[in-house]
């Protein structure tokens, strides 16, 4: 469904996340309905690679179809929230007639205070300065990994992690265009600050590294140094709570993968030379504290 039409305004920092802003509801009572075109509902699914055991949200559901598909295509469960009762009241009806009624359900609700807290997938068609006024409250209420898919309209300054084009002729009547355009985004951990990591690369002493990351979204810059040197640190990618970056030892290039667990960092690294993963570990600490062993 759409709620929709300009550009975009500035965003928050990643770090200075605030409550989202309220909309009155009157203001969002003004909102043009416009229906999602199926093939759209379809590709966005798709997109946010729906599976049996997501838990969809549509932000804004209209006649429930995005839900529904969810539903029936991709056997997930869901929830749809708009703050039109006859629209809720049809989109409930729907899903029962479609056989999905015991996995989905409709609520009357304002969209920013829906709860997101179960919600490993969102949906969105509204307009951009409802995109900005929405984010904050994405970023704190959801899990990272969770999915956000966006028809149409982004939010600034947080690329993207992918985005496709689609020729939709039934679009040209309601919108003066033929083309849809996905948003694709992964709700990143918070990984910005220093790091003590250590691993053991056969030799039976610890290799103690001190990691620093500064964060903007997904986006990371880093920084690598022993107690004798800085290290060379490249490739830093966040994707969801996975991350991995290469990062050169001596003579040797290695790639770290690993998982974000809160204030802690677990995988392992491989290089070319040696291929068996060495197990890795860091630990967040703070910025007076000391971390490598002298």
């Amino acid at each position: 469904m759409k709620r929709t039409r300009t550009l975009l305004g500035p965003i928050l920092a990643f770090c200075l996340l605030s409550p989202a802003a309220q909309a009155p509801a009157q203001e969002l009572s003004k909102l043009p309905y416009v229906p999602t075109p199926q093939i759209v509902v379809d590709e966005m699914l798709k997109l946010a690679n729906v599976t049996a055991k997501d838990f969809v949200v549509d932000l804004g559901s209209g006649d429930g179809r995005m839900i529904i598909s969810a539903a029936k295509t991709f056997k997930a469960s869901g929830l749809g929230v708009d703050i039109d009762p006859k629209l809720v009241e049809l989109s409930n009806k729907e899903a029962k007639a479609q056989g999905v009624g015991d996995r989905v359900k409709f609520i009357e609700q304002d969209m920013f205070k829906a709860d997101l807290s179960k919600a490993t997938v969102v949906t969105l068609y509204v307009l951009p300065d409802f995109m900005e006024k929405l984010r904050p409250k994405l970023i704190a209420e959801m899990k990272p990994g969770t999915r956000i898919v966006a028809h149409d309209y982004y939010m600034s300054e947080w690329y993207p992690d992918r985005h496709i084009e689609l020729t939709v002729p039934e679009k040209v009547k309601a919108n003066g265009t033929d083309k849809a355009y996905l948003y694709l985004w992964v709700v990143p951990s918070v990984v910005s600050g220093r790091w003590c990591m250590n691993f053991d690369l056969g030799t039976g002493k610890p290799q103690w590294v001190v990691l620093s990351f500064n964060q903007r979204y997904q986006m990371l810059a880093a920084a690598a140094e022993t107690v004798l040197a800085p290290l060379n640190i490249e490739s830093p990618t966040l994707k969801g709570d996975e991350i991995d970056f290469f990062l050169t030892i001596g003579t040797n290039n290695y790639r770290f993968s690993g998982k974000v667990q809160g204030d802690k960092l677990e995988g392992a690294a491989v290089s070319g030379t040696s291929p068996k993963p060495v197990p890795w570990r860091a630990n967040k600490v703070l910025a007076d504290n000391k971390c490598i062993p002298r």
